[in-house]
């Protein structure tokens, strides 16, 4: 062994030679000096938030449900729409549409998940609290927009009357959606929250019958929200034989619990929600239903889950095929004439048009009819009082109708057809009569197809995509949703199909949510600092804190956030 190899060994501390020890510290060297990127937290908009008409924070609600925080989460979907419990089971869900999960086991249930929180969490009901009582508000239609705008109206201490022109309150949710879809219960637990907040609701009021516009010149402010109360006319020969029902007056009858009478072979004409709806409530009443749709199934605008059930429950569909003619023997239906068609050229609906092929006529027979091939508002009320374009009211983005004080919303003024861009349209509507009401400038809003959120966190307009985010962090799972009642069973009566989610799917299917672009405290950031120059705030947002004292902008934080809520900008760019 050399003398450089040799091995030393003290046999106790006070044989080792004295050793240096720092007492200062390196925080005099300041590394954010080094810095030339600067990261900072900033939430950016999922594609769920950024596609839902009713503007909910979704992202931030699975967070809470995923927790375990039900009411939370029910409380923040409330404060953008006051119908959780319907829209977790009608709405078509596009939220789901470009769901970043997609690519990675499934998009997330998120229609199931606000279904569940609104079944299983105990809604906190407020009292009414009236601040504003000289500020009336008069509001015509009880639907999702009319009441809407009443419910976020009288959460700001507006006193607030619902005229509604049947003899319940809820307009089409009411009566144009069968139970097997809505439940009344469902419907009837949300509209008395909607109550308890003082708002008065008069039914069997009717515009142009025992109520005028006049009428409601004490009131402040008045908002249109009547919907599209008529269906269309198919224009043939016979349609006005006994037998032939339109699809509303059919869909309305029954959920009013009002006689309706079906023959054993009922025919649907339409390919919309209205004629599915119409379909297999027919199917539940007993009869053989045949829907007559003039495209092919691509082109049907009903939501394609009922399309699929329809089908699963025995509705036969002929695709291509359209009646030219109702078929009368002593003045009752018994049939109807029809033709095939071809697609040719996308029309302006941008889908292609049927054209009809010669000679191709054949006939169906029907002991009943049912057109249900759209619907059209009734506005014999107006009298030139406010501006009517195609058919509809005409609005500017707030809502606002070419006459003061009168503001107008939902299907009757917008031509999306949903019960979530119904809402969002009622909260466009709420938001400008509460600045009208105040004497202020109407708010400047995005154009109508785009949401309005009230939720308090910023949000940055930046959708978050696929690629943006770190799916180190995050495991495959395959989409859980809810369960249905068997076909059988079902198709026999009114019962609900679908079957909410038990807890434990609901906890595990939030748990699969990426929370794209939402800060939901992970410490990430905080971890894998290697200047330990993250702290946690006092649960304010944002949750973290850099001192740009010491971060270099190394980017480690940005690159291990697993949701891309942290961005990196240049340093020049800060300093300007």
């Amino acid at each position: 062994m050399n003398q450089r190899d040799e091995v030393i060994t003290f046999a106790s501390e006070a044989d080792m030679p004295p050793l240096p020890a720092s007492l200062g510290t390196t925080l005099y060297n300041k590394t954010g000096s080094w810095r030339y990127m600067r990261p900072f937290y900033r939430d950016k908009t999922p594609p769920c938030s950024h596609n839902c008409p009713a503007g909910e924070d979704i992202s931030l609600q699975i967070s809470l449900i995923a927790q375990g925080r039900f009411e939370e989460a029910l409380e923040l979907i409330r404060l953008e729409n006051p119908f959780p419990g319907v829209t977790g089971r009608v709405c078509p869900h596009p939220c789901e549409a470009e769901c970043n999960r997609a690519e990675y086991g499934g998009r997330v249930a998120i229609h199931d998940l606000e279904r569940f929180v609104a079944d299983r969490a105990s809604q906190r009901i407020s009292e009414a609290r009236i601040t504003n009582p000289d500020s009336r508000v008069a509001i015509i239609g009880s639907g999702p927009a009319g009441l809407t705008c009443a419910y976020h109206l009288a959460r700001w201490g507006y006193p607030v009357t619902v005229f509604e022109a049947l003899p319940v309150p809820g307009g089409m949710m009411r009566v144009g959606i069968p139970d097997y879809r809505l439940p009344k219960d469902v419907l009837e637990r949300e509209i008395a929250a909607i109550e308890a907040l003082g708002v008065e609701i008069k039914t069997n009021m009717r515009l142009g019958d025992n109520l005028s516009l006049d009428d409601l010149k004490d009131y402040r402010a008045i908002f249109i929200a009547v919907g599209l109360s008529k269906s269309r006319k198919l224009n043939i020969a016979g349609e006005d034989a006994e037998g032939v029902i339109p699809g509303l007056e059919f869909l309305k009858r029954l959920n009013l619990g009002q006689e309706v009478r079906v023959g054993p072979k009922v025919v649907v004409v339409g390919g919309g929600n209205t004629a599915m709806d119409a379909a297999r409530s027919a199917l539940r009443l007993g009869a053989k239903v045949t829907v007559l749709y003039r495209r092919s199934r691509e082109e049907m605008p009903a939501i394609p889950e009922e399309v699929d059930e329809a089908l699963e429950e025995g509705v036969e569909i002929e695709f291509l095929a359209a009646p030219v003619g109702v078929l009368v023997r002593d003045g009752r239906a018994v049939g109807l004439r029809c033709v095939r068609m071809r697609l040719g050229a996308p029309d302006e609906s941008g889908r292609r048009r049927p054209i009809p092929i010669e000679g191709s006529e054949f006939t169906i027979e029907a002991d009943t009819v049912i057109p249900a091939i759209g619907q059209e508002a009734d506005l014999s009320f107006l009298d030139g009082q406010v501006e009517v374009e195609r058919g509809r009211i005409l609005i500017d983005r707030a809502g606002a109708t070419t006459h003061p004080g009168i503001f107008a919303g939902g299907d009757v003024a917008t031509p999306f057809g949903t019960v979530a861009h119904a809402i969002g349209s009622g909260k466009r509507a709420a938001m400008a009569i509460d600045r009208y009401l105040r004497g202020e400038e109407l708010p400047s809003l995005p154009p109508l197809e785009e949401n309005v959120r009230f939720s308090p966190r910023p949000v940055e307009p930046e959708l978050v995509r696929f690629e943006d985010l770190n799916l180190a962090y995050f495991e495959w799972a395959e989409r859980r949703e809810s369960a249905k009642r068997p076909v059988k069973e079902r198709k026999k009566d009114f019962g609900e199909v679908a079957l909410s989610l038990d807890e434990e799917q609901a906890l595990a299917e939030a748990g699969r949510c990426f929370n794209c672009g939402t800060c939901i405290l992970c410490d990430n950031c905080l971890n894998f600092c290697p200047d330990v120059a993250i702290f946690r705030r006092n649960g304010s947002y944002p949750f973290y804190e850099i001192n740009y004292d010491y971060c270099k902008g190394c980017g480690i934080c940005a690159e291990e956030c697993p949701r891309d809520a942290i961005s990196l900008e240049e340093e020049a760019k800060w300093r300007r």
